[in-house]
């Protein structure tokens, strides 16, 4: 009686434990996933409109530093990669969020571009992603209007409206 049950055990037993499945070696699957990424980026100018550029060892604690950063302008390697800033006219440094998704810059009179420009969607990228990593919002929904002493202002906008289609 022992062998009739010990025949069907160890059958099932040795069918379970195979699976069919059999060990392999290292498999190519590709490139990483894309996406959003983490840490902080700054967007530069190139003759293919806006490129982000990774900025991973940044921790970022205001806006401010975020705007101190992207006047900082591109690395030696940046420039050479074509990359170029064009936010040069910004003097005062003055951002601030307004709520989780919005951002607002003061500007002084005279300073800054009369119309949406590649300027403006460096700031708007920017400061998206600086805020993003600062309050958790997601980048491509933060609204980022520039509103100058005059009370004349450009927005609000935001980062999608600037990337290359």
């Amino acid at each position: 009686m022992r062998w009739r049950w010990t025949v069907p055990v160890l059958a099932l037993t040795t069918a379970l434990a195979g699976c069919g499945v059999r060990p392999t070696g290292v498999l190519d699957a590709g490139e990483p996933a894309g996406g959003l990424g983490r840490g902080m980026r700054l967007y530069f100018a190139s003759d293919d409109g806006l490129q982000p550029v990774p900025r991973p060892d940044v921790r970022l604690t205001s806006l401010d530093g975020a705007l101190k950063l992207l006047i900082g302008g591109p690395n030696a390697s940046e420039r050479e990669a074509g990359l170029t800033n064009l936010v040069d006219w910004l003097a005062t440094i003055d951002a601030r969020a307004a709520a989780p998704d919005r951002v607002t810059v003061h500007l002084t009179d005279g300073e800054g571009p009369v119309e949406p420009d590649l300027s403006v969607g460096q700031l708007v990228c920017t400061l998206a992603r600086a805020q993003s990593l600062l309050r958790g919002s997601r980048p491509d929904r933060v609204r980022v209007t520039l509103v100058h002493t005059s009370g004349r202002s450009l927005g609000p906008y935001r980062c999608p409206q600037f990337l290359t289609r």
